[in-house]
């Protein structure tokens, strides 16, 4: 069995009067990978930036392997240097590229190595490099965003993560800002990740995705954990009603 790499427990959070996580508990395996689904507005995306504090939450704790997310070794809150160093434990993928448009390719992935991490220039290349090969864009590395389609800037930014060398890769709706066309090919990139061993949690509404490359899948319903398993007993024989409901949406929806 492999060991547990992300533990969450008792996730809370509240925007005003209203909870939108209401005590989420989740543990992922060591190279797992693990889709998030749900209705908008069911706190996907917000535990998603729980996970690494791009979202401080009321209450709950975070762990990566051994270490507290947002806490210091003694137990007290981590500083600002400490949380920034914590955060280089998660890769996270946008919606939105977010890439330097006067960078090329392989200048947008190997600017973090360089800047955070301290790699001199030859090795934050070759370390882009290597990362843009690892998303089938090895004749593309010299481009800059405006010469790439939304499908390729996506990948550059799953390459950008991947050159931090985290331990987790978060996805927030990865091919949700991309044109119908372009969604296969950020997807194939992610299912040769997940084949490779990366640990990934994928908030999602790609079915076939959650279908074929999740080892487990999660549906969150009014900010809590509703049903969570294999897809084949997720999709196939759902208990949750609301769950039900919702897998009946979307066969209609199709």
């Amino acid at each position: 069995m492999r060991p547990v790499i992300l533990s969450a427990r008792g996730i809370t959070k509240s925007f005003g009067d209203r909870t939108v996580l209401a005590g989420i508990d989740l543990d992922v395996a060591e190279g797992e990978a693990v889709a998030i689904i749900g209705a908008s507005g069911s706190g996907k995306t917000t535990f998603l930036r729980c996970l690494n504090r791009l979202e401080m939450p009321d209450a709950g704790t975070v762990k990566v392997g051994d270490e507290t997310i947002g806490e210091t070794a003694f137990g007290r809150a981590a500083d600002a240097r400490s949380l920034a160093r914590q955060r280089r434990l998660f890769g996270f993928v946008f919606q939105r590229f977010n890439l330097f448009p006067h960078l090329t390719a392989r200048g947008n992935v190997a600017i973090g190595p360089r800047r955070v991490l301290g790699l001199d220039r030859d090795e934050a290349n070759w370390r882009a490099e290597n990362c843009l090969a690892k998303v089938q864009l090895e004749a593309h590395m010299d481009k800059r965003p405006s010469q790439l389609s939304g499908g390729q800037q996506q990948r550059v930014a799953i390459a950008r993560a991947l050159a931090m060398e985290p331990r987790v890769m978060l996805f927030d709706e990865p091919t949700s800002a991309l044109d119908p066309e372009l969604v296969q090919e950020v997807l194939d990139a992610m299912r040769r990740l997940a084949a490779e061993g990366m640990t990934m949690v994928v908030v999602t509404h790609e079915m076939r995705f959650a279908r074929a490359v999740a080892d487990r899948v999660v549906f969150m319903a009014d900010g809590a954990v509703a049903e969570v398993g294999p897809p084949s007993s997720f999709f196939g024989a759902p208990k949750d009603p609301r769950l039900q409901r919702f897998l009946r949406h979307l066969d209609h929806a199709a």
